[in-house]
Protein backbone atom coordinates (compact mmCIF):
# COMPACT_ATOMS: atom_id res chain seq x y z
CA UNK A 1 0.00 0.00 0.00
CA UNK A 2 1.40 3.37 -0.96
CA UNK A 3 2.47 5.75 1.76
CA UNK A 4 -0.23 8.34 2.44
CA UNK A 5 2.29 11.13 2.23
CA UNK A 6 3.08 10.60 -1.46
CA UNK A 7 0.73 12.46 -3.78
CA UNK A 8 -0.17 10.09 -6.61
CA UNK A 9 -1.93 12.66 -8.77
CA UNK A 10 -3.31 16.17 -8.80
CA UNK A 11 -6.81 14.81 -9.38
CA UNK A 12 -8.20 11.29 -9.02
CA UNK A 13 -11.28 10.44 -11.08
CA UNK A 14 -13.24 7.47 -9.75
CA UNK A 15 -14.97 5.76 -12.65
CA UNK A 16 -13.81 5.15 -16.22
CA UNK A 17 -17.20 5.08 -17.92
CA UNK A 18 -18.21 7.69 -20.46
CA UNK A 19 -18.67 10.44 -17.85
CA UNK A 20 -15.50 9.90 -15.83
CA UNK A 21 -13.38 9.22 -18.91
CA UNK A 22 -14.52 12.38 -20.68
CA UNK A 23 -13.71 14.48 -17.62
CA UNK A 24 -10.32 12.77 -17.20
CA UNK A 25 -9.52 13.20 -20.89
CA UNK A 26 -10.22 16.91 -20.58
CA UNK A 27 -8.11 17.18 -17.44
CA UNK A 28 -5.19 15.33 -19.01
CA UNK A 29 -5.30 17.74 -21.93
CA UNK A 30 -4.85 20.60 -19.48
CA UNK A 31 -1.58 19.13 -18.21
CA UNK A 32 -3.20 18.07 -14.94
CA UNK A 33 -1.76 14.92 -13.40
CA UNK A 34 -4.87 12.78 -13.47
CA UNK A 35 -5.35 9.21 -12.30
CA UNK A 36 -8.49 7.29 -13.26
CA UNK A 37 -9.63 4.36 -11.11
CA UNK A 38 -11.99 1.80 -12.60
CA UNK A 39 -13.70 -1.37 -11.49
CA UNK A 40 -13.89 -4.78 -13.10
CA UNK A 41 -15.30 -6.00 -16.39
CA UNK A 42 -18.42 -7.33 -14.66
CA UNK A 43 -19.40 -3.96 -13.21
CA UNK A 44 -22.64 -2.34 -14.35
CA UNK A 45 -21.86 -0.01 -17.25
CA UNK A 46 -24.38 2.36 -18.82
CA UNK A 47 -22.35 2.38 -22.06
CA UNK A 48 -23.49 -1.21 -22.61
CA UNK A 49 -27.07 -0.03 -23.15
CA UNK A 50 -26.34 3.08 -25.15
CA UNK A 51 -27.61 3.70 -28.65
CA UNK A 52 -24.80 6.15 -29.37
CA UNK A 53 -26.99 9.16 -30.07
CA UNK A 54 -25.62 12.68 -29.92
CA UNK A 55 -29.06 14.16 -29.48
CA UNK A 56 -30.50 17.62 -28.99
CA UNK A 57 -34.16 17.75 -30.02
CA UNK A 58 -36.46 17.73 -27.01
CA UNK A 59 -33.71 17.27 -24.40
CA UNK A 60 -33.95 19.48 -21.35
CA UNK A 61 -37.68 20.13 -21.44
CA UNK A 62 -38.61 22.10 -18.30
CA UNK A 63 -34.96 22.49 -17.31
CA UNK A 64 -33.49 25.23 -19.53
CA UNK A 65 -30.03 24.85 -17.97
CA UNK A 66 -29.89 21.24 -19.16
CA UNK A 67 -31.11 22.21 -22.61
CA UNK A 68 -28.39 24.87 -22.80
CA UNK A 69 -25.70 22.45 -21.62
CA UNK A 70 -26.85 19.95 -24.24
CA UNK A 71 -26.77 22.60 -26.96
CA UNK A 72 -23.29 23.66 -25.93
CA UNK A 73 -22.06 20.06 -26.01
CA UNK A 74 -23.63 19.34 -29.40
CA UNK A 75 -21.93 22.46 -30.79
CA UNK A 76 -18.59 21.27 -29.39
CA UNK A 77 -18.96 17.72 -30.71
CA UNK A 78 -17.57 18.10 -34.27
CA UNK A 79 -14.27 19.59 -33.05
CA UNK A 80 -14.18 17.28 -30.03
CA UNK A 81 -14.61 14.23 -32.28
CA UNK A 82 -11.94 15.40 -34.71
CA UNK A 83 -9.44 16.13 -31.93
CA UNK A 84 -10.10 12.83 -30.17
CA UNK A 85 -9.70 10.86 -33.39
CA UNK A 86 -6.52 12.76 -34.27
CA UNK A 87 -5.09 11.98 -30.82
CA UNK A 88 -6.02 8.30 -30.74
CA UNK A 89 -6.52 7.18 -34.37
CA UNK A 90 -9.85 5.68 -33.24
CA UNK A 91 -12.68 6.39 -35.68
CA UNK A 92 -15.77 7.17 -33.60
CA UNK A 93 -18.00 6.73 -36.66
CA UNK A 94 -19.59 10.05 -35.74
CA UNK A 95 -22.16 11.43 -38.18
CA UNK A 96 -24.28 14.51 -37.61
CA UNK A 97 -26.70 14.88 -40.49
CA UNK A 98 -29.79 15.12 -38.30
CA UNK A 99 -32.11 12.73 -36.49
CA UNK A 100 -35.76 11.70 -36.53
CA UNK A 101 -38.50 10.83 -34.06
CA UNK A 102 -41.36 8.97 -35.76
CA UNK A 103 -45.02 9.75 -35.04
CA UNK A 104 -47.65 7.03 -35.43
CA UNK A 105 -50.86 9.09 -35.45
CA UNK A 106 -52.04 12.61 -36.19
CA UNK A 107 -52.56 13.15 -32.48
CA UNK A 108 -49.00 12.01 -31.72
CA UNK A 109 -47.71 14.26 -34.51
CA UNK A 110 -49.40 17.31 -33.00
CA UNK A 111 -48.30 16.37 -29.49
CA UNK A 112 -44.71 16.17 -30.72
CA UNK A 113 -45.02 19.55 -32.40
CA UNK A 114 -46.45 21.13 -29.22
CA UNK A 115 -43.73 19.59 -27.05
CA UNK A 116 -40.94 20.88 -29.28
CA UNK A 117 -42.51 24.35 -29.46
CA UNK A 118 -42.63 24.50 -25.66
CA UNK A 119 -39.06 23.20 -25.47
CA UNK A 120 -37.91 25.79 -28.02
CA UNK A 121 -39.66 28.67 -26.25
CA UNK A 122 -38.08 27.86 -22.88
CA UNK A 123 -34.77 29.25 -24.14
CA UNK A 124 -36.42 31.94 -26.27
CA UNK A 125 -34.28 31.07 -29.26
CA UNK A 126 -35.00 32.97 -32.46
CA UNK A 127 -34.60 30.19 -35.02
CA UNK A 128 -35.74 26.60 -34.44
CA UNK A 129 -33.29 23.80 -35.20
CA UNK A 130 -36.07 21.28 -35.75
CA UNK A 131 -39.07 20.86 -38.01
CA UNK A 132 -42.06 18.59 -38.41
CA UNK A 133 -42.08 16.43 -41.55
CA UNK A 134 -45.27 14.92 -42.93
CA UNK A 135 -45.27 11.44 -44.43
CA UNK A 136 -44.45 12.62 -47.96
CA UNK A 137 -41.47 14.67 -46.79
CA UNK A 138 -40.29 11.79 -44.62
CA UNK A 139 -40.50 9.36 -47.55
CA UNK A 140 -38.34 11.67 -49.66
CA UNK A 141 -35.77 11.90 -46.86
CA UNK A 142 -35.71 8.09 -46.47
CA UNK A 143 -36.10 6.80 -50.05
CA UNK A 144 -34.92 3.27 -49.19
CA UNK A 145 -37.30 2.85 -46.25
CA UNK A 146 -40.75 1.32 -46.61
CA UNK A 147 -42.71 3.21 -43.96
CA UNK A 148 -45.37 1.39 -41.98
CA UNK A 149 -48.97 2.43 -42.63
CA UNK A 150 -49.26 4.05 -39.19
CA UNK A 151 -46.32 6.42 -39.72
CA UNK A 152 -47.78 9.87 -40.36
CA UNK A 153 -44.54 11.83 -40.10
CA UNK A 154 -41.64 12.70 -37.81
CA UNK A 155 -39.82 15.48 -36.08
CA UNK A 156 -36.42 16.23 -37.58
CA UNK A 157 -33.59 17.75 -35.54
CA UNK A 158 -30.87 19.12 -37.79
CA UNK A 159 -28.17 19.00 -35.06
CA UNK A 160 -28.71 15.40 -34.03
CA UNK A 161 -26.36 12.57 -34.90
CA UNK A 162 -24.93 9.26 -33.75
CA UNK A 163 -21.71 7.30 -33.27
CA UNK A 164 -20.36 4.02 -31.94
CA UNK A 165 -20.43 4.41 -28.11
CA UNK A 166 -17.92 1.63 -27.45
CA UNK A 167 -15.46 3.24 -29.85
CA UNK A 168 -15.96 6.50 -27.98
CA UNK A 169 -15.15 4.84 -24.68
CA UNK A 170 -12.08 3.17 -26.16
CA UNK A 171 -10.88 6.46 -27.65
CA UNK A 172 -11.27 8.28 -24.34
CA UNK A 173 -9.21 5.64 -22.53
CA UNK A 174 -6.49 5.76 -25.18
CA UNK A 175 -6.59 9.55 -25.17
CA UNK A 176 -6.15 9.78 -21.40
CA UNK A 177 -2.98 7.70 -21.61
CA UNK A 178 -1.59 9.54 -24.62
CA UNK A 179 -2.08 12.88 -22.90
CA UNK A 180 -0.12 11.70 -19.89
CA UNK A 181 -2.88 10.48 -17.60
CA UNK A 182 -2.96 7.17 -15.74
CA UNK A 183 -5.66 4.51 -15.79
CA UNK A 184 -5.90 1.66 -13.29
CA UNK A 185 -8.66 -0.91 -13.51
CA UNK A 186 -9.79 -4.12 -11.88
CA UNK A 187 -10.33 -2.92 -8.33
CA UNK A 188 -12.94 -1.34 -6.11
CA UNK A 189 -12.74 1.98 -4.29
CA UNK A 190 -13.47 1.30 -0.62
CA UNK A 191 -13.05 4.72 0.93
CA UNK A 192 -12.51 8.38 0.18
CA UNK A 193 -11.18 10.42 3.10
CA UNK A 194 -9.59 13.76 3.90
CA UNK A 195 -5.86 13.36 4.46
CA UNK A 196 -5.45 16.15 7.00
CA UNK A 197 -3.46 18.28 4.56
CA UNK A 198 -6.27 19.57 2.38
CA UNK A 199 -6.25 16.60 0.02
CA UNK A 200 -7.71 13.11 -0.13
CA UNK A 201 -6.68 9.50 0.27
CA UNK A 202 -8.52 6.86 -1.71
CA UNK A 203 -8.32 3.17 -0.91
CA UNK A 204 -8.45 1.25 -4.19
CA UNK A 205 -8.21 -2.49 -3.78
CA UNK A 206 -4.99 -3.10 -1.79
CA UNK A 207 -3.59 0.27 -2.81
CA UNK A 208 -3.86 3.72 -1.28
CA UNK A 209 -3.60 6.71 -3.58
CA UNK A 210 -3.75 10.39 -2.81
CA UNK A 211 -4.63 13.59 -4.62
CA UNK A 212 -5.46 17.23 -4.06
CA UNK A 213 -8.94 16.73 -5.54
CA UNK A 214 -11.23 13.84 -6.32
CA UNK A 215 -14.05 13.44 -8.85
CA UNK A 216 -16.66 10.77 -8.18
CA UNK A 217 -18.09 9.67 -11.53
CA UNK A 218 -18.69 6.01 -10.72
CA UNK A 219 -22.18 5.66 -12.16
CA UNK A 220 -24.43 3.65 -9.87
CA UNK A 221 -21.56 3.37 -7.40
CA UNK A 222 -21.48 7.15 -6.98
CA UNK A 223 -24.16 7.32 -4.28
CA UNK A 224 -22.21 5.34 -1.66
CA UNK A 225 -18.90 7.03 -2.46
CA UNK A 226 -20.40 10.52 -2.50
CA UNK A 227 -21.90 9.90 0.93
CA UNK A 228 -18.36 9.50 2.29
CA UNK A 229 -17.63 13.13 1.37
CA UNK A 230 -20.92 14.55 2.60
CA UNK A 231 -22.92 14.43 -0.65
CA UNK A 232 -26.36 12.81 -0.70
CA UNK A 233 -27.02 12.01 -4.37
CA UNK A 234 -30.38 10.35 -5.14
CA UNK A 235 -29.88 7.98 -8.07
CA UNK A 236 -31.45 4.73 -9.19
CA UNK A 237 -30.77 2.12 -11.88
CA UNK A 238 -33.00 1.77 -14.92
CA UNK A 239 -32.61 -1.19 -17.25
CA UNK A 240 -32.38 -0.67 -20.97
CA UNK A 241 -32.48 -3.58 -23.41
CA UNK A 242 -31.37 -3.46 -27.02
CA UNK A 243 -31.44 -5.64 -30.13
CA UNK A 244 -29.04 -5.86 -33.06
CA UNK A 245 -29.73 -7.32 -36.49
CA UNK A 246 -27.66 -9.06 -39.10
CA UNK A 247 -25.74 -6.84 -41.53
CA UNK A 248 -27.85 -5.18 -44.21
CA UNK A 249 -27.17 -2.97 -47.20
CA UNK A 250 -27.26 0.71 -46.18
CA UNK A 251 -30.84 1.96 -46.12
CA UNK A 252 -31.15 4.26 -43.09
CA UNK A 253 -29.11 7.45 -43.61
CA UNK A 254 -30.24 9.11 -40.36
CA UNK A 255 -30.70 7.78 -36.84
CA UNK A 256 -34.18 7.51 -35.40
CA UNK A 257 -34.87 7.95 -31.73
CA UNK A 258 -34.76 4.21 -31.09
CA UNK A 259 -33.27 2.80 -34.30
CA UNK A 260 -30.03 3.42 -36.20
CA UNK A 261 -27.90 1.61 -38.75
CA UNK A 262 -24.20 1.23 -38.03
CA UNK A 263 -21.46 1.54 -40.61
CA UNK A 264 -21.10 -2.23 -40.46
CA UNK A 265 -24.69 -2.50 -41.69
CA UNK A 266 -26.27 -3.83 -38.52
CA UNK A 267 -29.38 -2.14 -37.16
CA UNK A 268 -29.44 -1.17 -33.48
CA UNK A 269 -32.93 -1.22 -31.92
CA UNK A 270 -33.77 0.09 -28.47
CA UNK A 271 -33.99 0.83 -25.73
CA UNK A 272 -36.44 -0.11 -23.01
CA UNK A 273 -36.95 1.85 -19.77
CA UNK A 274 -37.49 -0.68 -16.98
CA UNK A 275 -37.57 -0.11 -13.23
CA UNK A 276 -36.21 -3.48 -12.08
CA UNK A 277 -33.40 -2.50 -9.73
CA UNK A 278 -29.95 -3.96 -10.26
CA UNK A 279 -31.06 -6.59 -12.77
CA UNK A 280 -29.17 -6.45 -16.07
CA UNK A 281 -30.64 -9.63 -17.56
CA UNK A 282 -32.52 -9.76 -20.86
CA UNK A 283 -36.15 -10.79 -21.30
CA UNK A 284 -38.14 -12.22 -24.19
CA UNK A 285 -40.92 -9.71 -23.43
CA UNK A 286 -38.61 -6.78 -24.10
CA UNK A 287 -37.28 -8.39 -27.28
CA UNK A 288 -40.82 -8.87 -28.54
CA UNK A 289 -41.82 -5.29 -27.69
CA UNK A 290 -38.79 -3.78 -29.41
CA UNK A 291 -39.33 -5.98 -32.46
CA UNK A 292 -43.00 -4.99 -32.68
CA UNK A 293 -42.07 -1.32 -32.44
CA UNK A 294 -39.54 -1.34 -35.26
CA UNK A 295 -41.74 -3.50 -37.52
CA UNK A 296 -44.58 -1.01 -37.07
CA UNK A 297 -42.19 1.70 -38.24
CA UNK A 298 -40.48 -0.29 -41.03
CA UNK A 299 -42.32 -3.54 -41.90
CA UNK A 300 -39.51 -4.87 -44.12
CA UNK A 301 -37.42 -5.48 -40.99
CA UNK A 302 -39.77 -8.33 -40.08
CA UNK A 303 -37.71 -10.50 -42.48
CA UNK A 304 -34.39 -9.64 -40.86
CA UNK A 305 -32.53 -11.90 -38.45
CA UNK A 306 -31.77 -10.74 -34.93
CA UNK A 307 -28.27 -11.71 -33.83
CA UNK A 308 -27.98 -10.23 -30.37
CA UNK A 309 -29.96 -8.93 -27.42
CA UNK A 310 -28.37 -7.31 -24.40
CA UNK A 311 -29.13 -5.10 -21.45
CA UNK A 312 -27.43 -2.48 -19.31
CA UNK A 313 -28.28 -0.21 -16.42
CA UNK A 314 -28.44 3.53 -16.89
CA UNK A 315 -28.17 6.01 -14.03
CA UNK A 316 -31.17 8.21 -13.30
CA UNK A 317 -31.81 11.01 -10.82
CA UNK A 318 -35.39 11.78 -9.71
CA UNK A 319 -35.89 14.29 -12.55
CA UNK A 320 -33.66 12.53 -15.07
CA UNK A 321 -31.15 15.38 -15.29
CA UNK A 322 -27.48 15.54 -14.35
CA UNK A 323 -25.95 16.29 -10.97
CA UNK A 324 -22.71 18.27 -10.75
CA UNK A 325 -21.69 19.38 -7.28
CA UNK A 326 -18.78 20.05 -4.94
CA UNK A 327 -18.93 18.96 -1.32
CA UNK A 328 -19.20 21.76 1.24
CA UNK A 329 -17.86 19.54 4.02
CA UNK A 330 -15.03 18.18 1.84
CA UNK A 331 -13.94 21.00 -0.52
CA UNK A 332 -12.17 19.60 -3.54
CA UNK A 333 -14.46 16.56 -3.76
CA UNK A 334 -16.76 16.69 -6.79
CA UNK A 335 -19.48 14.42 -8.09
CA UNK A 336 -20.69 14.05 -11.68
CA UNK A 337 -23.75 11.92 -12.35
CA UNK A 338 -25.35 11.78 -15.77
CA UNK A 339 -27.30 9.34 -17.97
CA UNK A 340 -26.49 11.18 -21.23
CA UNK A 341 -22.81 10.35 -21.32
CA UNK A 342 -22.47 10.36 -25.12
CA UNK A 343 -24.23 13.65 -25.88
CA UNK A 344 -22.59 15.48 -22.98
CA UNK A 345 -19.09 14.01 -23.43
CA UNK A 346 -17.84 17.09 -25.30
CA UNK A 347 -19.07 19.44 -22.55
CA UNK A 348 -17.66 17.19 -19.83
CA UNK A 349 -14.24 17.21 -21.51
CA UNK A 350 -14.32 20.98 -21.92
CA UNK A 351 -16.51 22.94 -19.51
CA UNK A 352 -16.59 20.50 -16.62
CA UNK A 353 -12.90 19.59 -16.87
CA UNK A 354 -12.03 23.29 -16.92
CA UNK A 355 -14.07 23.91 -13.77
CA UNK A 356 -12.59 20.97 -11.87
CA UNK A 357 -9.06 21.91 -12.94
CA UNK A 358 -9.55 25.37 -11.46
CA UNK A 359 -11.25 23.94 -8.38
CA UNK A 360 -14.63 25.64 -8.66
CA UNK A 361 -17.86 24.92 -10.53
CA UNK A 362 -19.20 27.93 -12.47
CA UNK A 363 -22.59 29.59 -11.77
CA UNK A 364 -23.88 28.09 -15.05
CA UNK A 365 -23.91 24.70 -13.28
CA UNK A 366 -25.74 25.88 -10.14
CA UNK A 367 -29.04 24.44 -11.36
CA UNK A 368 -27.45 20.97 -11.46
CA UNK A 369 -26.74 20.85 -7.73
CA UNK A 370 -28.59 18.05 -5.95
CA UNK A 371 -30.11 20.59 -3.54
CA UNK A 372 -32.92 20.88 -6.10
CA UNK A 373 -34.26 17.60 -4.74
CA UNK A 374 -34.47 18.91 -1.16
CA UNK A 375 -38.15 19.80 -1.36
CA UNK A 376 -40.08 19.41 1.94
CA UNK A 377 -42.73 16.71 1.72
CA UNK A 378 -46.32 17.68 2.30
CA UNK A 379 -47.63 16.69 5.72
Amino acid sequence: MQNEGGKTADIVVIGAGLVGSAIAYGLAGRKVRVLVLDGGDRDFRAANANGGLVWLQGKGLDMPAYQQLTRTSVELWPNFSAELTDTTAVDLQYEYNGGLAFCLSEAEFEQRRSLLLRWHNQLRRSEPDWEMLDRDALSKLLPKVQLGPDVVGASFGDRDGHLNPLRLLTALHVGILRKGGQLRAGGAVHSVKRDGRGGFTIDFGPERVSAARVVIAAGLGSKALAAQVGLDIPIRPQRGQMLITERLEPFLPLPLHGVSQTRQGTVSIGTTNEEVGFDASTTSEAGAALSAMVIRWMPALSEVKLVRQWAGLRILTPDGFSVYAESQSHPGAFVAVCHSGVTLAAAHAALLADAIATGRLPPSLDDFHHRRFDVPKAA
